[in-house]
């Protein structure tokens, strides 16, 4: 069965996302997409561009549809999955203040959503006039850079190339991985958000093997979320490895927003790949290491008060 991406847009109020969904519905790019959004109404789009709609799904003159979540994502899914052979993409849109981890959740417990459906990536839109205001006094606005994949640093023109740059510094604090495109008016080219396979560490790490080489970083910022990221040259016993995984997340998942990795199992000839979002994780067999590849473990963890040499010690016990 073919699987359609989806992506998660979150972002706070006022970072651009409603202009960002009002392109995607409405210019002529020759995709056919779903959004789903909360309220219709809030997206303002002209009616005369609707072309049909009945209950919750709104079918626009570019081909894209816009549905609402008026009641449980999972049951909008599956209503979608009856059109699946015809769309390119899925965005769901998060409420300004909401946590994405919910939504991203979806796609790893649920066994029908998964089959029809997979994580391509999790989109922060940041305003990069405000977000460093955002950055001091709202806990959420942190959490939603820590939880990206992919980040869109909207607003640029009202900004200075040095602001900019500034703003950048701090994103990057919290959030060593995610690349960041610059936009004005949330214009973006949508190859850059949709069906990028962002979530896919295998795939990431196969075009950049060195995308998980940072070494360990502390960073003293006020707002206490890092990345920190480990690796090890020697094989790992995968029970330990899961027993110890399991106990972080489940004395720190709440602090932890994402956690991913890529891992040299003893005896095994494929690369073992996970990726978590809290206390949820998703694990399984990647590509097959070849003859020229540097056969190390990689785990990132980015989250709130990370115990970096904590977390360190704990990795370098799962040796096999």
């Amino acid at each position: 069965m073919r699987q359609v991406p989806v992506t998660v847009l979150t972002g706070f109020l006022g970072s651009g996302k409603t202009t960002l969904l009002n392109r995607i519905l409405t210019e002529q790019h020759g995709k056919k997409y779903a959004v789903i959004i909360n309220e219709f109404d809030e997206l303002g789009i002209d009616d005369q561009l609707v072309v049909s709609a009945d209950e919750e799904v709104f079918e626009m003159n570019n081909g894209c549809i816009c549905c609402t979540v008026r009641g449980d994502l999972i049951r909008i899914l599956s209503n979608l999955s009856k059109r699946a052979d015809r769309l390119d993409g899925v965005l769901v849109e998060t409420t300004g203040l909401a946590d994405p981890a919910p939504v991203a959740q979806t796609f790893f417990v649920d066994e029908d959503v998964r089959a029809r459906h997979r994580l391509d990536a999790i989109v922060t839109l940041v305003d990069a006039k405000h977000v460093l205001e955002h950055l001091d006094d709202q806990d959420e606005a942190v959490e939603q850079i820590g939880f990206a994949d992919v980040i869109l640093l909207n607003k640029v023109d009202l900004v200075s190339p040095e602001e900019a740059d500034a703003v950048e510094a701090r994103i990057r604090a919290i959030n060593r991985f995610a690349p960041i495109h610059r936009t004005t008016n949330s214009a973006v080219d949508l190859g850059v958000l949709l069906n990028k396979g962002a979530f896919d560490l295998d795939r990431i790490v196969r075009d950049d093997p060195h995308f998980l080489d940072t070494g360990h970083h502390h960073h003293d910022h006020s707002d206490g979320v890092t990345s920190v990221s480990f690796s090890i040259d020697r094989p790992i016993d995968p029970q330990k490895f899961e027993s110890w995984i399991a106990m972080v997340l489940r004395l720190h998942g709440q602090d932890i927003f994402r956690s991913k990795g890529i891992l040299n199992v003893r005896g095994a000839s494929q690369r073992f790949v996970f990726q978590g979002v809290h206390m949820q994780i998703e694990t399984r067999w990647g590509t097959p290491w070849r003859p020229r590849d540097a056969r190390d473990s990689r785990i990132v963890f980015i989250g709130r008060d990370l115990n970096g040499d904590w977390l360190r010690d704990g990795f370098m016990n799962t040796l096999a």
